[in-house]
């Protein structure tokens, strides 16, 4: 239930830049906005794209008011001019070949009106070629992974809204479940393709501003495209329900004048170079049983703890507690933990982390897990065991 309300809350600043009067009306009755901030209407967005979805709504609207006021004012017309206290008789016709074909060709020609400029709009939003930058995105419960394909940049972009304000502790921002930790930079005037698919279950990645919504299906993969007009910040989010934190899963997009974008990318992949190096080095040290269980916590509570719970008592029926668990508190079971964490589990909502979180992190939280909540284990994994495994599945 906090998810549903989270998600209407978030969709509520989302429909200041989308379409989503249902969400706004709910805003509207929780007196959440004031009337003057209401739009009822699509936005033009922040791309040619967007500005021609905008106009073919607009074309087909004014296509069906004139339709609707033609024909209610037809039939007004009739009612009151051949009421029968004015001792008007019905006309008696029966197949008549001319009415047939006009009432036929009138509607055939209203639709061929409304076909041309969508399918218009449809080839080019479909059309992926030439682009200057392509991004892979892929979804899964409950995060967004973006890989510039053309650069050494990848990384996980998740919900930067602290638990304190999703638990009521804290009053909202303005940005409430709209927010990420890592947006995804993209630079202006540039033609970007993007790739969408899945590692678990479907996703739908879904920017209004530039009129870009398309499924992240695990299997196979979308495509789309997008050529921002003018910088700033955009915010979307998954629009397919795709599980228990569907409301958590923010998109946030940085555009960026080509020249900071150029200069974003060769820091960000220097940075990216530099921490690998740096976890290669960390790799070789060891922890002791306090630094991991230290460490090992922080990673539970930010990526573990919205499904098994920070107790370690998971929801019954749904994910598994680990207080307590055979996989948690077994040895012979310590290998499997391992393995359950760096590569998930098929057909489930666990998620592999072997390429999320660094082999310290990972060793962490597979100690913290095997010692926290009364387990004690005394179990201690090292980066190394990680790196290991890891080796082995190349």
């Amino acid at each position: 239930m906090l998810t549903i309300f989270s998600s209407v809350h978030r969709e509520c600043h989302v429909g200041k830049n989308a379409i989503n009067h249902g969400a706004w009306l709910i805003c509207l009755a929780g007196g959440s906005v004031s009337a003057s901030e209401i739009t009822f209407n699509m936005t033009r967005g922040a791309t040619a794209i967007s500005q021609r979805v905008y106009d073919l709504h607009m074309t087909i609207f004014y296509i069906c008011c004139l339709i609707g006021l033609l024909v209610f004012g037809a039939m007004l017309w009739s009612i009151i001019h051949h009421r029968k206290s004015r001792g008007a008789k019905a006309a008696q016709f029966h197949e008549s070949t001319r009415i047939e074909l006009l009432w036929t060709a009138i509607p055939v020609l209203i639709l061929v009106a409304m076909a041309a400029p969508a399918t218009s709009t449809l080839l080019k939003m479909e059309d992926t070629s030439k682009a200057d930058l392509t991004v892979l995105i892929t979804g899964s419960q409950w995060k967004w992974h973006y890989k510039y394909l053309e650069h050494p940049v990848e990384f996980y972009s998740l919900l930067a809204t602290s638990k304190k304000q999703i638990s009521g502790e804290q009053p909202k921002s303005d940005t409430y479940l709209l927010e990420v930790d890592r947006p995804l930079v993209l630079p202006v005037g540039k033609k970007i393709r993007f790739l969408m698919t899945s590692d678990d279950v479907i996703h739908s990645w879904w920017v209004p501003a530039f009129a870009v919504k398309k499924d992240a299906n695990p299997g196979y993969i979308n495509e789309s495209w997008t050529r921002i007009d003018r910088p700033g910040t955009y915010r979307g989010q998954c629009a397919e329900l795709c599980g228990k934190d569907h409301g958590f899963m923010p998109i946030v997009v940085v555009a960026k004048p080509a020249e900071e974008f150029d200069g974003w990318i060769a820091k960000t992949a220097e940075d990216q170079a530099t921490a690998k190096a740096q976890q290669q080095d960390l790799a070789s040290q060891t922890m002791t049983l306090p630094q991991a269980m230290e460490l090992g916590e922080k990673v539970f509570l930010g990526h573990c703890a919205a499904c098994h719970q920070p107790a370690g008592t998971g929801l019954p029926g749904i994910f598994p507690a680990l207080k307590g668990s055979k996989i948690t508190t077994l040895a012979e079971n310590r290998a499997q933990h391992l393995n359950l964490v760096l590569h998930g589990k098929s057909g489930t909502a666990m998620q592999p982390f072997g390429k999320q979180l660094t082999a310290q992190e990972l060793a962490a939280v597979v100690t913290y897990e095997r010692n926290a909540w009364g387990n004690n284990t005394g179990d201690l994994i090292q980066a190394a065991d990680v790196q290991s495994l890891l080796k082995n599945d190349k």
